[in-house]
């Protein structure tokens, strides 16, 4: 229960059963000084304007409805009832003063002030030294008193109503409160709710991401490597000697311990093995040299710039991409001559792979993984894969990537 709904009960039981209360008061009073202020026809009449007073606000208060709802003719009754009763003793003014804390709820808000000015004439009488005054003195006495009762009712009742007014704005406030605090609320389930939905996209894309990434690795090495094994085996197959077979055998074995290798470090998210112990620029030239034996194809590598320590991610990117790129020439170039530029700018480093071989129209769908690995694989480093082709034209497949790191090393490249 809050503060004013408990108030607002005192009030409630003030209006029904304090006018009753008042009225006893004054009837006690009255009583312990009839002998004195009255003869015995008024104690007489007083004694029936008590009863019929009494019966007036019990039957008001034993009433079921509502006590703050207007009641003008109770009040007006009251008000005679309590004005007979003072005229013939002061003390029944205790009873006349219940129209101080009631008029407003009771009579139309056009009649409050003329309710409060009745029960201040009472009240005023009673305080002058009783109804009639007796002389001139107690006439300006009475009529000042009138006056001073009144101002000051009127002003607390002004005051009660600017109270009361304070209060219902506070009340206001607070339902307003109440409204944005469930506003609030419902808020922030969504916000929740959306957290929730967030999370699980987010799992969701770090899932696919990572299936993404495996795919890469897994057609970059192990497909690679299983087919370079293949390769090896049949050509020991058609060789004419046995020591030209043994040595096809032992380079698939040797491809096959390096395409295991590659596959735990994949599942692993490890960078390359080889460039744990060497840069990308000697790397490359040893996947170069390895290659151009293997194919047959002569080949060339060049570096320009000043080498800079690459992230781990650059560098595996870089070696994954040109790894890839000398795979397709292998695979569908036909080219006698491959050229692989390494170069290192202010900002970017870039890994060029050309081809005299047969190229292609890159503007046609890409079949397989390989253009879409490479393209994947670059924007994970905010890389870009540039593809020059023409059939009879050859191939250029540029590399793009944004630097890492800036701090320059010397290196002697072979």
């Amino acid at each position: 229960m809050t503060a004013s709904t408990t108030a607002q009960d005192h009030w409630t039981r003030y209006y029904r059963w304090g006018p009753p209360a008042l009225l006893a008061t004054g009837t006690v009073m009255s009583a312990g000084s009839a002998s004195l202020l009255m003869s015995p026809a008024e104690r007489y009449v007083a004694a029936v304007l008590t009863v019929v007073a009494a019966g007036w606000e019990l039957q008001r208060s034993l009433r079921r409805r509502s006590m703050q709802e207007q009641d003008t003719g109770h009040f007006v009754v009251r008000s005679g009832l309590a004005f007979a009763l003072s005229w013939l003793n002061p003390f029944f003014a205790f009873y006349a003063a219940a129209g101080y804390l009631d008029a407003h709820v009771m009579l139309p808000e056009r009649w409050i002030r003329l309710g409060v000015i009745v029960t201040a004439v009472t009240v005023a009488g009673s305080q002058a030294g009783g109804m009639p005054p007796q002389s001139r003195t107690m006439w300006i006495a009475f009529g000042l008193l009138i006056a001073l009762n009144a101002s000051i009712s009127l002003v607390m009742m002004r005051l009660a109503e600017r109270d009361e007014q304070q209060s219902l704005e506070r009340l206001e406030v607070i339902g307003e409160l109440e409204r944005t605090n469930e506003q609030l609320e419902r808020a922030l389930a969504e916000n929740q709710a959306l957290h929730a939905q967030l999370l699980v996209h987010a799992r969701e894309a770090g899932i696919d991401d990572e299936r993404r990434r495996l795919a890469a690795e897994i057609h970059d090495t192990l497909a690679q490597g299983l087919v370079g094994i293949v390769t090896q085996l049949q050509a020991a197959q058609d060789a004419a000697d046995r020591e030209t077979a043994r040595r096809h055998v032992e380079t698939a074995t040797a491809l096959a311990r390096r395409s295991l290798g590659d596959a735990r470090r994949s599942v692993q998210d490890l960078v390359p093995e080889a460039l744990e112990h060497d840069a990308l620029d000697v790397v490359l030239a040893h996947t170069l040299a390895v290659w151009s034996r293997e194919t047959g194809v002569r080949a060339e590598f060049t570096v320009t710039g000043t080498p800079v320590p690459l992230h781990d991610d650059v560098g595996a990117t870089m070696l994954r991409i040109v790894q890839e790129a000398l795979t397709n020439v292998g695979k569908h170039a036909d080219a006698r001559r491959v050229g692989v530029t390494l170069s290192y700018m202010d900002c970017e480093v870039s890994v060029d792979v050309r081809d005299d071989g047969n190229g292609f129209a890159p503007m046609e769908p890409a079949r397989g993984f390989g253009l879409r690995g490479m393209r994947s694989r670059a924007a994970r480093v905010d890389g870009t894969v540039t593809i020059e082709s023409a059939p009879g034209e050859g191939t250029a497949v540029s590399v793009l990537i944004p630097l890492q790191s800036a701090t320059p090393v010397s290196q002697d490249v072979s």
